[in-house]
């Protein structure tokens, strides 16, 4: 094999690998077991990625495992859609981890959803445990 096309297909490769990447989210807390469990990593689509809207955050329905911008905390949040309520004309989302008492301290604006879980069937998409290096690495 050539040394360009070799050099081809490494860049490829790495291309291949950067965008799997931005498709996984690492979980930091236990606030969705059984579920998914501290560690795990999550497959995700975005509602934008490189221009190309994966999802539309309009169409989350309860149930869903979203991931959003919370007031509340200073990282992105991945938790379940227990209901859907409008308020003068605006949509709002009651979040709550799976494993939570309460639901997440305040509702949650259309814009804030960032994130959708990828589900096969009734399952999320997730890599197990593999995620740790990562929560170690930032002191989680």
């Amino acid at each position: 094999m050539s040394d360009t096309k070799e050099i081809v297909i490494y860049a490829v490769i790495i291309i291949i690998g950067l965008m799997a990447a931005q498709h996984m989210n690492v979980v930091v807390s236990g606030s969705m077991e059984p579920v998914f469990y501290r560690g795990d990593i999550v497959v995700v689509e975005k509602v934008s990625f490189l221009g190309i809207q994966e999802f539309d955050p309009s169409e989350t329905k309860v149930g869903d495992i979203v991931v959003y911008d919370a007031a509340w905390y200073s990282e992105p949040v991945i938790h379940r859609v227990i209901n859907i309520s409008d308020i003068n004309g605006t949509k709002y989302y009651t979040i709550k981890g799976d494993n939570n008492k309460a639901p997440d301290p305040y509702l949650v604006e259309e814009e804030r959803i960032t994130q959708k879980v990828v589900m096969i069937g009734d399952q999320p998409l997730i890599i197990p445990k593999i995620g740790y290096l990562t929560i170690w690495l930032k002191g989680y």
